[in-house]
């Protein structure tokens, strides 16, 4: 549905009263919710101030998942990781991108995340490509899932209008996203060092 479209269903459904709200025009593509592939209950209890200004792009520099069920599987690790292992709240990310051209919702829009250190993770959204990026790119499904889950973002209102994508190696001192990721966002209109 374009988006002159939306907006006047939007507007003629809300003066009708049948409680349509603009979230549900929103341009967000399928994110695989939490409870689908399987997560833990986070503990997490820090919110962010929305609508943020950043979004961190980094690598999990793990092995790729190109399936529904790898990628689940791939996100459960990750989280296991991350709790079990690290002792954090949840898994680190607001949100995974699987080589399947999936989202996977990680803390979600409004859950600070802890991957970028502690000035960037208050101000920031953080997604991570499943897969080592160093020597190859996502492929294009994986990186246009990227590109939808930012628009959407912008669209709910919890991304600004003005929000700057950065690498992970940006703001820490790391690899991550890999060069051929990197490579890529760079080219991003939102990209800014």
């Amino acid at each position: 549905m374009s988006s002159p479209c939306a907006l006047l269903t939007w507007t003629l459904l809300t003066l009708l009263g049948l409680g349509a709200t603009r979230e549900d025009f929103t341009p967000c593509g399928p994110i695989v919710p939490r409870r689908e592939w399987g997560a833990l209950p986070s503990r997490c209890e820090q919110r962010l101030d929305l609508p943020v200004r950043y979004v961190v792009v980094s690598h999990t520099a793990a092995i790729p998942c190109d399936t529904p069920t790898s990628c689940m599987r791939q996100v459960q690790n990750v989280q296991h990781y991350h709790m079990r292992t690290r002792g954090w709240c949840d898994v680190a990310y607001n949100f995974l991108i699987g080589e399947d051209g999936l989202v996977y919702e990680g803390r979600g829009w409004d859950t600070q995340g802890a991957h970028s250190g502690p000035t960037w993770n208050s101000k920031s959204i953080g997604i991570s490509f499943m897969g080592n990026y160093m020597d190859r790119a996502p492929p294009q499904r994986a990186l246009r899932a990227a590109q939808s889950l930012l628009a959407c973002g912008v669209a709910r209102g919890t991304l600004r209008t003005n929000y700057e994508v950065k690498g992970h190696r940006d703001v820490r001192d790391t690899d991550s996203p890999g060069d051929r990721l990197y490579d890529i966002i760079r080219t991003w209109p939102h990209y800014r060092y």
